[in-house]
């Protein structure tokens, strides 16, 4: 069997100090040639335009032979013995670099053309000019080094895998300026939701990470310890229970974007640490958050899309049409023949059997229900639609449906097949919700490690007066994956949670 080359970068720098790899041993050669000359880490550099500045004022620029000074990483190297073309990249982009020995002198150019490498940082100072392949370029007057890269770069951005360029983030944002541009989507997404929650008179707050009790979902907690207390904390699973807290003491309209934490296996649309907004209303209930969802994802589509529509993989969803509407029990009973309501424990585990849902040890109706639904309905929701009115065991923190019994005040929005956000008219009844969170209880003594604790604080909360209220989480990372095109979760997570390198089981 052979062994395939090893990757310089893996190499640790205690490693390169010893010269077991011939690149990193070269390039720490020439930091040693190079800092008897230069300042090797200078303190900041005073440049006058990013890459996006030059290609915009360019016209003034050139037209007034204007110096810049411009900085960023390099990325390549060519030329003869008296000429050097130097991309170098900055945060936007990348602009070329024209070093000539008539300009700079024999010293000065031997030092740029001997000693940079691939990946080093540097400063130049110069005017612009275009080449005869008309590439934007600066004629060097004066460069300043700015940082040595030890390590290699990979030789091309399409050798590393999804699963390198999520474990080694800066590799892939140093190389590749469509994931920067999509991080930087990201981050616009955010900053227009925040601005349509703000427009709507909502108001941001902030709750604890750490917390007592976990709840506000079904999910199993990570724990840890406060030492000074000596008590153990969980990591929140959700904002919800801290926000009616809020609602209970008068803010009327308020709103979360959190890091949420749930100790749960992943896949293309989870990890472990996710991203959540979390919004609730006074007076409002799941018809008025239904109208809130169209009006931000609509929103969010025209901006970030094509006139309201974003293309998801081989798909064009279209966010400008009303959204679609089907019921949960009656979604299920079109998929198994079967009314589902009424069905007993075991004939409902018997039919999700023979439908393929694996029955494990202390499913109740609620895991079974949520499991036929998952493998029969989800897959084919492509377009926006509401999926409502969910039966009550699913919900424990949901108000009983005011026309059907046994069901809630429920929606969840589904798109490309999998869940963005979810919704409730919010129970407000503290007896009720003493009764759901009992019925919680019994389920964790049957063995549901994901079933919510009896939280006796939110209780005493609720007993002092909550008012009708709609709420509302929608899965932030889920969100950007539609509207930046990928199917993975990881693309747009800068630092997804991964196996360990040398876990049993990771790529080797």
């Amino acid at each position: 069997m052979t062994t395939a080359p090893e990757n310089p970068g893996d190499r640790n720098l205690d490693d390169a100090a010893d010269s077991l790899h011939p690149l990193i041993a070269a390039r720490l050669e020439k930091m040693e040639q190079l800092g008897a000359e230069v300042p090797l880490y200078p303190y900041g550099y005073a440049r006058t335009h990013t890459s996006t500045q030059v290609r915009a004022a360019e016209a003034d620029l050139v037209a007034r032979e204007a110096v810049v000074k411009y900085s960023g990483r390099i990325l390549a190297k060519r030329g003869t013995g008296k000429t050097l073309f130097v991309p170098i990249c900055d945060q936007d982009g990348i602009i070329q670099a024209y070093f000539r020995k008539d300009d700079l002198g024999e010293d000065r150019f031997r030092r740029i053309q001997k000693l940079i490498d691939i990946g080093d940082w540097i400063g130049v100072e110069g005017t612009l000019f275009r080449t005869r392949t008309d590439e934007l370029t600066i004629a060097v007057g004066d460069f300043t080094f700015l940082a040595k890269a030890i390590r290699p770069l990979p030789e091309k951005y399409h050798d590393m895998s999804l699963e390198n360029k999520s474990r080694r983030r800066h590799l892939d944002l140093a190389m590749n300026l469509e994931s920067r541009a999509r991080f930087r989507t990201r981050s616009a997404i955010i900053s227009d939701i925040r601005a349509f929650l703000d427009e709507e008179e909502f108001l941001e707050v902030e709750t604890p990470v750490l917390q007592p009790l976990y709840g506000g979902a079904t999910a199993r907690p990570f724990m840890t310890h406060h030492n000074a207390l000596d008590m153990t904390l969980y990591m929140r699973i959700a904002d919800e229970l801290y926000l009616k807290r809020l609602i209970v003491g008068g803010l009327e309209r308020v709103y979360e974007i959190a890091k949420d934490f749930r100790n749960e296996g992943m896949d293309r649309t989870h990890n472990p640490e996710f991203t959540m907004l979390e919004c609730y209303a006074a007076y409002w209930d799941y018809h008025d958050m239904m109208d809130l969802t169209e009006r931000l994802l609509r929103r969010l589509a025209r901006r970030f899309g094509q006139e309201g529509k974003v293309n998801f993989g081989e798909v064009e969803l279209d966010f400008n049409q009303p959204f679609g509407r089907v019921r949960f029990m009656d979604a299920l009973a079109e998929k198994t023949g079967r009314d589902l309501m009424d069905l007993s424990s075991d004939d409902l585990a018997s039919l999700a059997k023979k439908h393929g849902v694996e029955l494990k040890k202390g499913m109740g109706r609620d895991k079974i229900l949520d499991e036929l639904f998952s493998l029969l309905v989800e897959p084919e929701l492509t377009q926006p639609t509401f999926v409502m009115d969910h039966p009550k065991e699913l919900s424990p923190l949901a108000k009983d449906h005011r026309e059907t019994a046994g069901l809630v005040e429920r929606f969840e929005l589904f798109v490309a097949g999998f869940e963005l956000v979810n919704s409730f008219s919010e129970l407000n009844d503290p007896r009720e919700q003493r009764r759901r969170f009992e019925a919680q209880k019994a389920l964790i003594g049957a063995g549901d490690d994901e079933a919510q604790p009896i939280d006796e604080d939110f209780l005493q909360t609720m007993e002092s007066g909550m008012p009708p209220t709609g709420g509302l989480g929608l899965g932030i990372d889920r969100l950007v994956m539609l509207l930046v095109d990928t199917n993975n979760i990881r693309d747009v997570l800068l630092f997804p949670h991964m196996r360990p390198e040398d876990a049993p089981g990771s790529p080797g």
